[in-house]
């Protein structure tokens, strides 16, 4: 029988248990993503709560995207020597840390109008009905280079590997799919030329951080809308990645405040679930590819995750609100405790001071 509390490997990582910090905007940063004290607290108490990996919210590789206020930033290496010391914290704990990077595109409202925004075809993304720039070949090998750059900062910075960001409606998820891609040279059409982009970034990323260093690459399980992203092209894509060299993939979806409306509905042949809203997705995914799954969204009752743990070849778990909620929880659960998280999932932890709990946990201890 598996347990979730087992010393496993990730890549290259040794992680304390199964149990990731999913990627979370904190909101928090300084108006150009440097790190505060405030920032510095709330991933040492992750860290020292028992939380075996911890993947940052999302940071911005080149200075003139920044798809949110108060996001983290690797986009140069003024960055290197403060994260140099959120590593050195993580890490006295025994927890581990990556960074997830991200180039947002048309999935933002922030800024608009005083900056250059890429996308693949000159589609306006569904939430937010943003018109980006359809991307010369040149604007794709400016941003191909500029992943790779970052994951070098990444590596000298101490993080224990790097998760790129393709889902969400993202740039790397708009080419992957097709309702955003529209494009008729060899980075549109069949799936093949769609996942040219990814698969370009990822060799170049590698090139630069060579084969020891831990590359995630956290993908949509479907879009969920017809016309969009399926879930039988997200597997193909998936052993694809496997054969590339990806070290690990994380399964999630874009339904974002949506998530408790959608529960029970039926995609591309799979239920969302209440608990684990992918994991019918990610079991499937589990059973066909050799590298590690982790799966995220709505995790709140460790008797389940660990039922799902021995029950399908899902390896990890990621947690962000109940995080927020009780960021001891790890740490409750592992000392015999094993109450459901107190989180609501009721989404109020998003403010424009930061986002915290507001309900359980309205300050940084």
């Amino acid at each position: 029988m598996k347990t979730l509390f087992e010393e496993t490997k990730l890549g290259n990582i040794s992680i304390q248990n199964r149990f990731l910090r999913s990627a979370t905007w904190e909101n928090m940063t300084t108006e150009d993503g440097h790190l505060t004290d405030k920032l510095y607290k709330i991933y040492e108490n992750l860290a020292k709560s028992g939380v075996g990996l911890i993947i940052t919210g999302y940071a911005n590789i080149v200075k003139e995207e920044q798809p949110n206020h108060g996001m983290m930033g690797i986009y140069d290496d003024s960055f290197i020597d403060e994260y140099k010391k959120l590593t050195n914290i993580v890490h006295n704990y025994n927890s581990k840390i990556i960074m997830q990077v991200a180039y947002g595109g048309t999935k933002t409202k922030f800024n608009l109008g005083k900056r250059i925004i890429y996308a693949p075809s000159e589609v306006a993304e569904r939430s937010t009905n943003v018109v980006g720039k359809a991307m010369a070949k040149e604007d794709i090998n400016y941003i191909i280079n500029a992943f790779a750059n970052a994951a070098k900062r990444i590596q000298e910075s101490g993080f224990d590997g790097i998760e790129i960001h393709g889902a969400h409606t993202y740039l790397i998820n708009q080419f992957l799919s097709p309702y955003y891609n529209r494009r008729t040279d060899e980075y549109g059409g069949s799936l093949a030329n769609r996942m040219r982009f990814l698969l370009e970034i990822y060799n170049k990323v590698r090139e630069k951080v060579g084969d020891k260093f831990t590359i995630l690459i956290k993908l949509t399980a479907s879009e969920f809308f017809q016309g969009g992203l399926t879930f039988d092209e997200t597997k193909l894509i998936c052993k694809k990645l496997e054969e590339v060299g990806v070290d690990a993939i994380e399964i999630t979806g874009n339904i974002h405040g949506k998530a408790k409306s959608m529960v029970g509905e039926v995609f591309d042949g799979y239920r969302i679930q209440e608990e684990g809203y992918f994991t019918e997705y990610a079991k499937i995914i589990s059973n066909e590819i050799n590298i590690p799954i982790i799966t995220v969204g709505g995790f709140k009752n460790i008797d389940k995750i660990e039922k799902l743990l021995n029950e399908t070849n899902i390896d990890f778990f990621g947690l962000s609100r109940p995080l927020l909620a009780e960021p001891d929880l790890i740490k409750r659960w592992k000392s015999g405790d094993r109450k459901a998280s107190i989180c609501l999932s009721c989404s109020k932890c998003r403010t424009s001071k930061g986002n915290y709990c507001t309900i359980f946990n309205t300050c940084v201890k």
